[in-house]
């Protein structure tokens, strides 16, 4: 199947907010594959989960709610950066955000995830799906408008949810530990699932405009269960829909990282999708994610990652040899963002968090 037309540009001229000068910022740096003055670091699920001043501010607020408040989303995603120095900030949001503001009867269960009232499985379903308007959004532009205020010269890496990861969401009903509906659906009617992909592609285009033209330094897009995929199937079904959504902030300029979890055997073809970086997660050494992803006559390719997040239970000693390791096999790419190989677990000391990222800087 080829790419699917990507839809026009709103006009950055008149609507988006002028891009901050962060040319030496070391995580920018690195995802050019230039020589920062440092290994930046950032953590997938900063900005929560295991922060205790995070538990604090959202009980009694749902996760929707709090993604919803545009203080509320700057205070969280301001969190992180201050308890632990890391070199991004990642906005506080969840990738069905712009599905619930689109109109979507979906809702985050705590201790489930998301949930959706009527799996998406028939052709009456997916055209009866909305789609995403910027003004359905403003709460998290707003939230982005307040963070660029107080940010400083640390990035704001903004994210949306890839269209599979979404649509496994829709058509399962919630997680999903096999995607049995998301495969039988692709494979028995494909023309529908590219019909689904190509809504879900443009809302999340939407979202990821909205967050741009409001300033965001860098996007990540997120594929999160992209890798339960063949490579034949991820070419045929999910890289056309994924690659219409980087191309379609290519023009903005700044890095996109694309990033899902048990994809090693994806990782060429999510380069082919148009990312600037791969997030690699631990299942696969980084010097080797960088053969997987090295083009004979390309640049060096760079990489993010790749910490197992369950080391993070460890004792110091092994934690801080994981992270020597991992920053070392991570100069043979043409630049590293150090990180986890998938987002903060709840129970993690923030401590040892604060810990890693000093000795990420040290080396």
């Amino acid at each position: 199947m080829t790419t699917p037309p990507i839809s026009p540009p709103v006009s950055r001229a008149s609507t988006s907010t002028p891009r901050r000068d962060l040319a030496d910022a070391p995580l920018l740096v690195a995802a050019r594959g230039g020589r920062p003055s440092r290994v930046p670091v950032w953590f997938m699920r900063q900005a929560g989960r295991s922060l205790p001043e995070y538990r604090k501010l959202r009980e009694g607020v749902s996760m929707l709610q709090a993604c919803a408040d545009p203080e509320m989303l700057a205070e969280v995603t301001l969190q992180p950066v201050r308890r632990h120095d890391v070199d991004a900030a990642i906005l506080f949001s969840d990738i069905v955000v712009p599905l619930h503001a689109a109109g979507v009867d979906i809702d985050i269960v705590p201790g489930t995830g998301p949930v959706v009232a009527s799996p998406v499985r028939t052709r009456e379903a997916v055209a009866a799906l909305p789609s995403l308007e910027a003004d359905q959004v403003a709460a998290v532009s707003d939230g982005i408008g307040l963070l660029l205020e107080r940010l400083g010269t640390t990035p704001l890496i903004g994210f949306a949810g890839a269209p599979f990861t979404l649509a496994s969401y829709l058509i399962e009903g919630g997680p999903s530990r096999n995607h049995e509906h998301t495969k039988a659906l692709m494979h028995a009617e494909p023309q529908l699932w590219h019909e689904l992909a190509g809504k879900l592609a443009d809302i999340t285009l939407a979202f990821l405009r909205a967050q741009l033209d409001a300033g965001v330094d860098a996007i990540q897009l997120f594929d999160s269960w992209a890798g339960a995929l063949s490579p034949k199937d991820y070419r045929e079904f999910v890289l056309p829909h994924s690659a219409k959504v980087l191309a379609g902030v290519g023009h903005y300029g700044v890095p996109r990282i694309h990033f899902g979890v048990g994809t090693g055997e994806l990782l060429p073809s999510m380069r082919d999708a148009g990312a600037d970086v791969v997030g690699v997660d631990w299942r696969v050494p980084l010097d080797e994610a960088t053969r997987r992803l090295a083009l004979p006559d390309g640049p060096a390719p760079v990489v993010q990652g790749n910490l197992d997040p369950a080391l993070l239970m460890a004792s110091w000693p092994v934690i801080e040899a994981e992270v020597r390791r991992i920053v070392a096999e991570g100069r043979s790419a043409g630049g590293h963002i150090f990180n986890l190989g998938h987002g903060v677990l709840p129970d993690t000391d923030p401590e040892v968090l604060t810990r890693v990222v000093e000795l990420v800087h040290s080396l």
